[in-house]
């Protein structure tokens, strides 16, 4: 018996694509996803997104000491989902800075967008002081980068 892994989503055209459906425990009483688990899903899609360019939370904290933390998160919010939406949680145009990254993040159903996201995400040590990206990681990102990032 082969056991089914989870989906970390699929990297288009320099953006990672990570599908999420909404459940009962994601909604109000009549059925629409509650404001704060967008955030829910937008970190879910990070996490999946590194493992899918090939670099896991686990790995940071464990063989480099590292972790990142929210610094900063702006939401708009346009329409509402629904339970049982089928969401997409697009990430992309990630600037990359020496201790920090901006990472852009669309929720979508099917063609409408329901939420956009930009997250600052600070490296902390296992002190929670900030830490310079190492090189590995700031690689790893390359396939991500913002367009005006990729010329320099």
């Amino acid at each position: 018996m082969t056991m089914a892994t989870p989906d970390v989503g699929v990297i288009e055209n320099g953006t990672h694509v990570y599908p999420v459906r909404v459940y009962f425990e994601d909604t109000d009483s009549g059925g629409i996803v509650y404001y704060a688990n967008y955030l829910r899903y937008a970190e879910r899609a990070r996490t999946e997104m590194l493992r899918c360019i090939g670099y896991l939370h686990a790995k940071m904290m464990s063989a480099d000491g590292l972790m990142f933390a929210v610094r900063r998160c702006e939401v708009d919010y346009m329409k509402p989902a629904y339970l049982d939406d089928a969401l997409e949680i697009y990430s992309g145009n990630v600037e990359v800075e020496a201790a920090s990254l901006w990472i852009e993040q669309i929720i979508r159903r099917g063609g409408d967008e329901i939420a956009r996201l930009h997250v600052r995400l600070a490296c902390v040590g296992d002190a929670g002081k900030p830490k310079r990206l190492p090189c590995e990681l700031r690689d790893v990102f390359l396939p991500l980068l913002a367009i005006k990032n990729s010329k320099q």
